[in-house]
């Protein structure tokens, strides 16, 4: 059957399909290209700056990557964190204060984790040795991993609201003396190379805080290719759709031209001859179908109904 709007709905079809699939190639594209992606070895040291940029968040780039930097402390600024898992235990962090570019650039501050203690009371402890320590406050050189901030957590009704649980920056600066210029969004897990590092974990009584790479990315995005294997079922939905319309119509049409050709068969034939009746061959026959098509219909208490 071939009519002109049923030609073109075709084509609607198609093109709606074609849409349909070029979004599911571009779907598996954009999958493949994150595939491909050049990923960052986050184990090869490099200066804090070239990760990261004063004012900006933490980027998926920088994020897990190990840093070196060189400041000080400042001292009555350090605060605990409760609480903090390390090797799958609880425990708590001794977090400092660093103070970078003093002198040679611009002034810049970062959250350091500098230890974690088995209880809230061992490093309530430990950061007054820290602090107590001669060269907390001295120049120094550190290296560790940057990490992205935690997110913000309400403290609970009933405790200090003081009480710090995640490692958010913006909140750490707050309860800092002086920030001394801009904070940085992310975080250092201190590790312990250097003498002078060594040994400030080691008067302090502290343990090094776990410092775990990031998990590669994932090598297929398939969220991606679910998207595309949608727009691959919706491209063949169209064309379902078409096909199925047009089907319907054909039918539908097909069985009206066989109807119409039944009614023209039926009148070309004539009455039928088994249900006339020849009155010239058997008058007796004729006249007894007669007084049945004028019979009276019987009552519905079963008497038959006298004739008018």
């Amino acid at each position: 059957m071939r009519r002109p709007v049923w030609i073109l709905s075709l084509l609607l079809a198609l093109a709606v399909a074609s849409a349909f699939a070029w979004l599911g190639q571009w779907q598996m594209g954009s999958a493949i290209r994150t595939d491909n992606t050049e990923t960052i070895n986050t184990e090869e040291m490099r200066p804090i700056d070239e990760v990261d940029t004063l004012g900006k968040g933490v980027t998926d780039e920088a994020a897990g990557v190990l840093v070196s930097t060189s400041g000080r402390f400042v001292a009555g600024d350090s605060r605990i964190i409760a609480p903090r898992t390390n090797d799958g235990r609880a425990g708590a962090w001794v977090v400092g204060h660093l103070v970078s570019g003093e002198g040679a650039g611009e002034t810049s501050s970062l959250a350091v984790a500098i230890g974690w203690a088995p209880s809230v009371e061992d490093a309530e402890r430990a950061l007054a040795a820290v602090e107590a320590d001669p060269g907390f406050a001295k120049e120094r050189r550190l290296e560790g991993r940057y990490m992205p901030p935690d997110g913000p957590e309400v403290p609970k009704p009933d405790e200090d609201p003081q009480t710090m649980h995640t490692m958010l920056a913006p909140a750490l600066a707050n309860s800092w003396s002086d920030t001394f210029g801009p904070v940085r969004s992310g975080y250092l897990v201190l590790h312990p190379e250097g003498a002078a590092n060594a040994s400030l974990l080691e008067s302090a009584a502290l343990d090094a805080i776990d410092s775990v790479p990031p998990l590669p990315p994932e090598k297929v995005n398939w969220l991606n290719v679910f998207y595309a294997i949608e727009w691959i079922v919706f491209a063949g939905f169209a064309i379902f759709f078409w096909f199925r319309l047009t089907r319907d119509a054909w039918e539908k049409e097909h069985e009206l031209q066989l109807l119409e050709a039944e009614e023209a068969a039926r009148a070309a034939a004539g009455p039928d001859p088994d249900r006339s009746v020849d009155a010239d061959a058997d008058p007796a026959a004729a006249a007894q179908a007669a007084d049945q098509d004028h019979s009276v219909p019987p009552s519905p208490d079963g008497a038959l109904r006298s004739k008018p």
